[in-house]
């Protein structure tokens, strides 16, 4: 899952496990919302990681490639952005669930 749209598909796809089911029951067909978080957690640190090993070896002269570092950088731009993303509407969610009133 290089992709930042796969990423974004894969954990879309999570989203058919019925409401009241327990956090750790994976969704019928599917994985926990838990693994598929941090595999894409590992996947976006994959990709910054690829990124700044490009940049070392174009700033050490090991590479000229400066379009295929660029792409990297912004591929993992892209995924990071992503995850917050997903992290600010996780959190902006468990805020709304703490003022339901019981």
């Amino acid at each position: 899952m290089s992709d930042p749209i796969q990423l974004l598909g894969a954990i879309s796809k999570v989203g058919g496990a019925a409401p009241m089911a327990p956090a750790a029951t994976p969704a019928p067909g599917g994985k926990s919302f838990k693994s598929v978080l941090l595999e894409s957690l590992d996947e976006v640190n994959r990709l910054q990681t690829q990124a700044d090993e490009g940049v070392q070896k174009l700033v050490t002269g090991q590479s000229d490639n400066v379009a295929e570092v660029l792409a990297a950088v912004n591929k993992a731009g892209v995924a990071f952005d992503l995850l917050m993303e997903i992290r600010n509407k996780l959190v902006d969610s468990y805020k709304e669930i703490q003022q339901m009133q019981v």
